[in-house]
């Protein structure tokens, strides 16, 4: 799970890689952890959602949405 510290900090740090300075090799590690983390997060919000999504057909009957093979 991300939190908003977590996010806080991935644009704190994007914002630091911009400037003369740049990151340091622990905050460029970092950094990339972060961002999988938060990648992570965004996939399996994103599964959760398609998994509670159903397809509604003109005659009324629905179908739950199914992951492709």
């Amino acid at each position: 799970m991300i939190t908003q510290a977590d996010i806080d900090r991935i644009n704190a740090l994007a914002r630091k890689s911009r400037t003369p300075e740049g990151l340091t090799v622990e905050e460029k590690a970092e950094q990339m952890e972060l961002r999988r983390r938060y990648v992570e997060a965004v996939r399996e919000n994103l599964t959760a959602q398609l998994d509670h999504t159903v397809i509604q057909h003109p005659d009324g009957s629905k179908t739950p949405l199914k992951p492709k093979d």
